[in-house]
């Protein structure tokens, strides 16, 4: 029988989505995709390239309207918000990780790890101590009056986490974190992101192809052309990709 739309979650997952559907220029993305997320866990969704990854997290973090299906954070409908509300639930409950770092080139580490807070309103003082503090706790204190360019990559992106986790989120969503990364600083990054979310009951939804970062999480969801899976048939489709490379 069918789920009358709009009826809050049963159970009591931070994150919900049922039946998603959603497309990228009339091809399909997700394809009748429902999962839960409870509170403080690490989820990783993984899957090869192009499976969906990171169309899943854009909805569950209301970055993405799906064109069907519901999101629900904390029996709240997200796919029924409208625009200002969606953009301040990410700004005030929600911290998203790129692959790429996308810190502000002008601005110093702890400016940058500080601006989530400060566009939140809190105040600078505050924001500052805050955000020196978290630089400390993730072992990069010493870089807080650098700016980006005098960085390396690998100091880039574990800034960009701190920032995240500096602003409290409730939810953390990481895409494909250390995609830019060598395997040893990924590994880092990777430990320390998970280290510091187990630490302060941080919920993570993390995206990733990589089997050491899939490894760290609590649980593990598996996405192949946009819908959900076994996590063998997911490996036995990347393994039939590799091999068609060399034939």
């Amino acid at each position: 029988m069918a789920v009358p739309p709009d009826i809050a979650p049963p159970d009591n997952d931070v994150l919900w989505a049922r039946s998603l559907h959603h497309t990228h220029s009339g091809s399909p993305a997700l394809t009748d995709v429902s999962l839960g997320v409870r509170q403080s866990e690490i989820l990783a969704v993984t899957g090869p390239r192009g499976s969906g990854k990171t169309t899943l997290l854009g909805c569950l973090s209301g970055r993405i309207v799906p064109e069907q299906g519901e999101v629900w954070f904390n029996s709240v409908p997200v796919h029924t918000m409208g625009a200002l509300s969606r953009e301040r639930l990410r700004r005030d409950r929600f911290a998203w990780i790129s692959p790429e770092p996308d810190l502000v080139p002008e601005l110093t580490v702890w400016e940058n790890t500080a601006l989530p807070l400060l566009l939140r309103g809190e105040g600078h003082r505050a924001a500052k101590t805050t955000a020196l503090e978290w630089l400390e706790r993730l072992d990069i204190g010493a870089l807080a009056r650098k700016r980006p360019a005098a960085l390396l990559q690998a100091e880039r992106q574990r800034v960009a986490i701190t920032r995240a986790l500096a602003s409290a989120p409730t939810v953390l969503f990481a895409d494909e974190p250390t995609a830019p990364l060598h395997r040893a600083d990924g590994v880092h990054v990777l430990r320390t992101l998970t280290a510091a979310a187990r630490s302060h009951r941080t919920t993570v939804v993390l995206a990733t192809n990589d089997a050491r970062a899939a490894a760290l999480a609590d649980r593990t969801v598996s996405l192949l052309d946009g819908r959900r899976v076994s996590a063998a048939q997911a490996t036995d489709a990347e393994g039939r990709a590799a091999c068609s490379l060399f034939v």
